[in-house]
């Protein structure tokens, strides 16, 4: 009964033989096995844990093994190197941070100033400075500009703080399985902060301050300021940093004007600014805008049907650089700007003088000129200026086309005028008291070793000054030039306009010194306005971008150069070298119009200035490396591309006569501007330094006459600028002119004021 009570007691071992083996129990079995030390109370055994130590086995190996353990292995050491990179990370950040400045010192760079220079219209001419445009707020730019720039480069500008971690995931697997660099994880804020503070090399210290500044940046402006701030210093090319710069440059029109196909031009170039230019390649240039569009689509900025109407679109075709006229301008100006300003520290406009249409009129006037008969008659380059009777810069054309060369040949091209200057030989000679209608003979002249004479070398007698002019005879030029004073001459140029440097000596009067285009015109303006100066300046005014006003030129009262009567009685025997001279290709339906023609030395360069009461233009042809032309004289080619380019800014115009109404005026008192030299009283006063051994009489034909400038021809090689002085002070000039051989007969010459010519002639 007991032992029924305690069915659970220990058994105690025994030897009992009479079992069988098979039911011994001396050997000790896993199910037997004791864990507990004590007995029970009721003298049986403890409960044993066979069943309790398989499963631990079973659990251990399942724990210690499987996908779940390496799962779990893989989480816990990835969590750890995590910890360790993050570490590292932190270390390096603090590291590359500490070499930075202060972020309290940290600010936006200014960015390059530019200057915008405008025409009298304010469309704007160029712009130039560093970044090659003016800077935009997003309201002023295309709408599409920020969209395609945003859809193509940082897809969550608008939601990251800086950096895009999604970005940069993504840009690191496309890397990995394409095997090579194909995408960037940078942002628009990471681009912006290398480009204003950052060099460009790779390195991780340049990456890690890039990540740094890109949070200051994030935390100091907004999303628009810090997309505007980009937009307008992002390099696209060709010079171009920002998006006005890059439009005009590659569309020549304003960001602001900018179509849905162009800005994803654009957009493509920051890829990669060179290889992908329009400029360069077109089609590279249009595959990555196809891109781009359909990237905004995707984004929902545009329509299916925008972008099908911009792919429709023709690929913009963009020339090789800024091409233009106005260009020659704008260089003008920069050069000018430092001089009136200082140095340029701040974005600028410069308001001009310049009137786009007679700019696109004077252009087209030299281009079509060329185009025309440049290769047949060997000239490769053309200028022209046009100044009003202020002196103001209305139109400029430094060459035939800026692409090619942007050298100013209407500015920094000094060439003789040949006889484009004879006009300020006559005024000098008006000052003195001589008239339109006073006789001189034109014959053959000798001063020193200089015998100048007539391009067609024929000599016509008896002839008045002003049909002397008409037909740019040589001789009598050299007459005056010996009755006025070399240096009066040069005198009377300096006050009317001419700047440069000029040799006073006899060949004056045939135009060998050289001067520029631009200063040849404005010194015969004073014949326009009626006798008052005209500074030619193309700069009206220069302002900040706030409005303040920095220069503005004071040319608005203008001295007195020229009488009344010499004005007027110059404006007469200019208008007959057009009516009946060498200047005849130049007439102008409706309007009175003057001027002269200048032809140097083999036809290297040809001249014609002329005027109307509107407008004094003056144009030129040659070579830059002086070759000669084929026979072009000023009457020529120049008179043909100034009939042109008048006609078209005069059309609508109403005519107006000249001042003077082109009658002559008897009545010439002495000029009262600056008195001329008055004749010495004693003429051997002038020929007291003569050569002992004067020239003697060298009859027509005697002998061949030597080239000299004129309308075709120029003082010829071998003859000195300056010719030996032997006048006190009237530099240049050989007292003893050689009395001219008679010319053909018929009646004697109309009585006449002997003058001091006649006295040294013995006339």
């Amino acid at each position: 009964m007991a032992g029924k009570g305690k069915s659970r007691q220990r058994i105690e071992p025994t030897f009992d033989t009479g079992r069988g083996a098979s039911e011994r129990d001396d050997e000790l079995r896993a199910g037997d096995r004791v864990t507990g030390g004590g007995r029970g109370s009721g003298g049986g055994r403890e409960k044993p844990k066979p069943a309790k130590s398989a499963p631990r086995k079973t659990r251990k190996r399942r724990e210690g093994g499987g996908f779940i353990g390496l799962l779990r292995r893989l989480v816990y050491w990835c969590l750890v190197l995590g910890i360790w990179v993050g570490i590292g990370v932190a270390g390096l950040v603090v590291y590359y941070g500490a070499r930075m400045p202060s972020a309290s010192t940290w600010a936006i760079p200014d960015r390059p100033p530019n200057v915008k220079i405008t025409a009298v219209d304010g469309s704007i001419l160029a712009n130039r400075g560093d970044t090659g445009g003016e800077a935009l707020s997003l309201q002023n730019m295309s709408p599409y500009i920020p969209q395609a720039v945003i859809a193509i480069e940082d897809r969550r500008f608008y939601s990251h703080f800086g950096i895009d971690p999604l970005g940069l995931g993504r840009a690191i697997v496309t890397n990995l399985t394409t095997g090579r660099m194909v995408q960037g994880g940078s942002t628009l804020t990471q681009q912006l902060a290398k480009n204003m503070f950052l060099s460009q090399e790779r390195t991780l210290e340049r990456k890690v301050q890039e990540v740094l500044l890109s949070f200051w940046l994030e935390q100091h402006y907004t999303k628009d300021q810090i997309l505007a701030m980009y937009l307008n210093r992002v390099f696209f090319g060709s010079n171009a940093y920002g998006v006005e710069a890059a439009s005009r440059r590659y569309f020549n029109k304003s960001a602001r004007d900018v179509t849905l196909r162009e800005a994803a031009i654009l957009a493509g170039l920051l890829k990669a600014p060179s290889r992908l230019s329009p400029a360069r390649d077109p089609q590279a240039a249009e595959a990555r805008a196809q891109l781009v569009l359909a990237a905004m689509r995707e984004e929902g900025f545009v329509t299916d049907k925008e972008v099908a109407t911009a792919m429709s679109q023709k690929p913009t075709q963009a020339k090789s650089f800024w091409s233009g006229a106005e260009h020659y301008v704008a260089d003008m100006v920069m050069d000018q700007l430092p001089g009136l300003i200082g140095d340029v520290k701040e974005d600028l406009i410069v308001d001009t003088t310049i009137d786009m249409g007679l700019e696109k009129k004077a252009e087209s006037a030299i281009a079509q000129t060329l185009d025309k008969d440049g290769r047949k008659l060997n000239v490769s380059q053309g200028a022209l200026v046009a100044i009003d009777g202020t002196g103001a810069i209305r139109a400029l054309v430094g060459g035939r086309d800026y692409a090619t060369s942007q050298f100013n040949r209407a500015v920094k091209a000094k060439r003789q005028p040949g006889s484009a200057f004879k006009p300020f030989v006559y005024s000098a000679a008006l000052e003195m008291g001589i008239r339109p209608g006073s006789i001189r003979r034109d014959a053959p002249v000798k001063i020193g070793k200089w015998t100048p004479e007539n391009y067609d070398q024929k000599f016509r007698g008896d002839v008045t000054l002003a049909s002397a002019l008409a037909n740019s005879l040589n001789t009598i030029a050299a007459q005056l030039v010996m009755e006025v004073g070399p240096d009066q001459v040069a005198k009377l140029a300096h006050r009317m306009g001419i700047e440069s440097e000029l040799q006073a000596n006899a060949s004056i009067a045939l135009g060998t010194s050289e001067v520029s285009l631009t200063e040849l015109t404005a010194a015969y303006a004073p014949f326009m306005n009626g006798g008052y100066k005209a500074t030619a300046h193309v700069i009206r005014r220069v302002t900040t971008a706030s409005g303040k006003v920095l220069y503005e030129n004071t040319y608005d009262n203008p001295p007195r150069v020229l009488s009344e009567n010499v004005v007027a009685n110059m404006n007469a025997m200019l208008m007959r070298v057009i009516t009946e001279g060498t200047g005849k290709k130049a007439k102008l339906d409706g309007w009175q119009v003057a001027g002269k023609t200048g032809t140097t030395q083999s036809f290297r360069d040809a001249l014609f200035v002329g005027y109307t009461s509107n407008l004094t233009t003056g144009v030129w042809f040659g070579n830059d490396d002086g070759k000669s032309m084929k026979k072009v004289t000023g009457g020529g080619l120049p008179a043909v591309a100034w009939h042109d380019f008048m006609a078209a800014a005069h059309k609508g115009v109403t005519p107006a006569p000249l001042f003077g109404g082109g009658q002559p005026v008897d009545d010439i008192p002495a000029s009262t501007i600056e008195p001329a030299a008055e004749a010495p009283a004693n003429i051997g006063d002038i020929i007291s330094n003569a050569d002992p051994n004067p020239y003697p009489p060298v009859p027509v034909g005697a002998e061949p006459m030597v080239s000299a400038a004129g309308d075709g021809m120029e003082v010829p090689a071998g003859i000195p600028a300056q010719l030996p002085d032997r006048d006190n002070g009237r530099s240049g000039i050989d007292p003893d002119l050689i009395p001219p051989a008679d010319v053909g007969g018929g009646s004697p010459p109309p009585p006449r004021r002997q003058t001091l010519l006649d006295v040294l002639m013995g006339n």
